[in-house]
């Protein structure tokens, strides 16, 4: 499945890392959430919308929310995965959310997803109203929170951690 780098298997070593402390830790496998940056925060949703029975809370921050559509995706998409575009689709956010229109939803306490509007990457590669679209015609709860003069960085992110902490305790407890 993996042409050109075979060696990268985020997806499946994040899966594999949540069985092993699963194992090793006393957690509780009912009450996980996920989330991340950037990229990181793309695949924390394509994670929980594809095993929805593994990831009861999900958020990011400013995700690359439709990779299929701008050019890093693309690129990457296509390095990873080949040039058949419509294999591309299972590891693309906003398309895995279109497909469950007319299903149940997912997380129905909503996914939180925060943008800072002078990111330089969001005009071309983030498209975050792609997703709200997505969410919208699925009938998905999200909460998409613009927020002026913050960049992608780390002040951005230190900003909202806080508040990201607690949606995923709120989520986790209600589970």
């Amino acid at each position: 499945m993996l042409r050109q780098f075979k060696g990268y298997r985020m997806y499946s070593y994040i899966l594999e890392l949540r069985a092993l402390l699963e194992q090793e830790l006393a957690l509780d496998a009912q009450r996980t959430g996920i989330f991340g940056h950037s990229m990181g925060g793309h695949g924390a949703l394509v994670l929980a919308l594809r095993n929805p029975e593994l990831f009861r809370s999900v958020s990011a921050f400013a995700p690359i929310a439709a990779p299929s559509q701008c050019p890093w995706g693309k690129k990457a998409f296509t390095g990873y995965l080949g040039s058949d575009a419509a294999s591309w689709q299972q590891y693309d956010a906003s398309a895995l959310m279109r497909g469950l229109q007319g299903q149940p939803v997912l997380f129905p306490k909503s996914i939180l997803i925060d943008q800072g509007l002078a990111d330089k990457f969001l005009p071309e590669q983030l498209y975050p109203d792609v997703f709200e679209a997505a969410c919208r015609d699925a009938g998905q709860p999200l909460q998409l929170r613009r927020h002026a003069g913050y960049d992608h960085g780390y002040y951005f992110i230190a900003s909202f951690m806080e508040e990201h902490v607690r949606f995923h305790a709120q989520n986790l407890r209600a589970a």
